[in-house]
């Protein structure tokens, strides 16, 4: 199969295709003319790998869980592991986000939208009091 079909299967853009190529996350064979030759096997792969990066699993991550998946002898401990610390991270990052919400809505509230100069939010992005 060429890329264009692969990209279409596999619901990834060509370039990305060719992006996990280049790092080493998928191996397609080559043709005697150079062009990139991709097994079932490889659109199972890539699909894993949009479903995974989907999620927000890093790069690193998505290899990591590649390995386990293709290893037979793994441990299921070994994946949700990877799954916990990602998790774990999502939480943080959904903490910031409130915080930074509470925060400019309390901003938003105190500003007064008028035709006045002053203005809390810039004040408070400047580091004025």
């Amino acid at each position: 199969m060429n890329i264009g079909e692969v990209a279409q299967r596999s619901g990834l853009p060509a370039k990305t295709i060719r992006y996990y190529e280049e790092i080493g996350l998928v191996r397609p064979l080559r043709s005697s003319n150079g062009y990139r030759a991709f097994r079932e096997s490889d659109i199972h792969k890539l699909s894993f790998l949009g479903r995974a990066r989907a999620l927000g699993f890093s790069i690193d991550d998505c290899r990591t869980l590649l390995g386990l998946y293709e290893d037979e002898s793994r441990e299921s401990a070994q994946v949700k592991a990877v799954a916990q610390e990602h998790l774990a991270a999502i939480d943080d990052k959904i903490a910031q986000l409130k915080s930074m919400r509470e925060t400019l809505s309390e901003l938003v509230h105190a500003c007064h939208g008028d035709d006045r100069p002053d203005c809390p939010i810039l004040s408070d992005l400047a580091g004025a009091d």
